[in-house]
C-alpha cells in the first residue's frame, strides 16, 4: 500500500546522497550502550554485550556461567558440562535487516516507512564505520533479496547505501505481488549469514511475521545481540479525527470513514495488540525493542535506544 501524500521527493524515495549525508548525524551514536535506557517511543529491553566474541577454548562449567555458552560437543564426548570461553574480536560484524516490502511504502506524515528504515540503516552503518566495526545486511522486498557480507571501511558503507537506494523495490512497489512468506525467507537468510557475537538491527513494521519467522528470530538471538526497531505511521496506530478522508495510492482512490466510534476503538486495539506482540517477542528472546514513527527522526530514536556519546 502506498502513501497518501508526502512533502518532498526524499520523503517517498531515498537517494544515495541523502544516505551519505547522514554520516554527520551518526557522529553521536554509539552501538555499545553500557546500561538500559528508557525513552519516550519504546522500551529498551536488554543490554548489548559490546564487541563480538570469538571462541578461544572451553573449561568445566561453573555455577553462574551463561547456559547459552555450554559446549555441547565437549559435553557429548566427556559426559560432563563444559562452557565456552571467548576472546574479544577487534572488529564486530554489524548487520541491518531492511524491510522494503510493499507495506513499507506508506506514510501520511513525515515519510514512507521504507524511507525511515533506509535512513536508520544508513545511520547504523555510519556508526559502525566510526567504531571500526564491519557492516553487512539483508535488504529485501516482496520480490528481491540482497545479502551483503560484512565489510570494513567507508567503501563497505557506501556499497550498502547503494544497494538500499538502488533496490528495485523503490520502482516496483505496488506492482509486485505481496508474499506472506517474504519476511520468513528474509529472516532465514539473515540467520544464515550472521555469525555469533554480531550486532543485528532489524528495521521493519513486522507485519506478516509468522511463527516460522519468529522461530528463526529466536535462533538468531541465541548467538547475537539484536534490536527490533518497529516503524509505523501515526495513522496505523490511531485513526484521524472523525470524518471522511480520501486516500490514494497514486492509481486508485478510496474513502476512509473515521466517524464510527466502535470501529475507531477496534482499529486502535488491533495496532496495540500487534505492537505488544512484537515487543513481547523481543522480550522473550532477550532482545531490545524500539518504536519509531514515520514523523520522528530515526537518529534521535536510535540514540534513545542504543545510547549516545559526545562527538569528538
Amino acid at each position: 500500500m502506498a502513501a497518501i501524500q508526502a512533502d518532498s521527493l526524499e520523503a517517498v524515495r531515498i537517494s544515495v546522497p541523502a544516505l551519505v549525508s547522514l554520516n554527520s548525524a551518526a557522529a553521536g551514536l554509539t552501538l555499545r550502550p553500557d546500561r538500559a535506557r528508557a525513552h519516550l517511543t519504546g522500551e529498551y529491553l536488554s543490554r548489548f554485550k559490546g564487541r563480538g566474541m570469538e571462541f578461544a577454548e572451553s573449561r568445566p562449567y561453573e555455577p553462574g556461567d551463561d547456559a547459552r555458552n555450554l559446549h555441547w560437543r565437549v559435553m557429548a564426548r566427556t559426559g560432563k558440562p563444559f562452557t565456552k570461553l571467548f576472546r574479544e574480536e577487534r572488529e564486530r560484524p554489524v548487520f541491518v535487516w531492511v524491510d522494503l516490502r510493499n507495506r513499507m511504502f506508506f506514510g501520511t506524515r513525515g515519510a514512507y516507512k521504507a524511507v525511515v528504515a533506509a535512513r536508520a540503516a544508513a545511520l547504523v552503518a555510519w556508526a559502525a564505520y566510526r567504531h571500526g566495526d564491519r557492516i553487512g545486511g539483508v535488504i529485501f522486498s516482496d520480490g528481491v533479496h540482497h545479502e551483503i557480507k560484512p565489510g570494513r571501511g567507508k567503501a563497505a558503507v557506501l556499497y550498502l547505501i547503494r544497494r538500499i537506494a538502488e533496490h528495485p523495490a523503490w520502482d516496483e512497489h505496488g506492482r509486485a505481488e505481496a508474499d506472506g512468506r517474504t519476511a520468513c525467507e528474509a529472516m532465514i537468510r539473515l540467520r544464515r549469514v550472521v555469525r555469533p557475537g554480531s550486532l543485528v538491527i532489524l528495521l521493519s513494521d513486522f507485519a506478516n511475521f509468522d511463527p516460522v519467522a519468529e522461530t528463526n528470530l529466536a535462533r538468531l538471538g541465541r548467538h547475537s545481540e539484536s534490536m527490533l526497531m518497529q516503524i509505523h505511521d501515526p495513522i496505523e496506530a490511531e485513526l484521524p479525527p472523525p470524518g471522511s478522508y480520501r486516500l490514494s495510492d497514486g492509481v486508485d482512490e478510496f474513502v476512509l470513514d473515521a466517524a464510527d466510534a466502535r470501529y475507531r476503538t477496534e482499529y486502535a486495539e488491533r495496532f496495540a495488540a500487534h505492537r505488544n506482540h512484537v515487543r513481547d517477542l523481543a522480550r522473550r528472546n532477550r532482545m531490545s525493542y524500539l518504536s519509531c514513527r514515520t514523523d520522528q527522526d530515526p537518529a534521535r530514536a536510535l540514540r534513545q535506544g542504543l545510547g549516545a556519546r559526545r562527538a569528538t
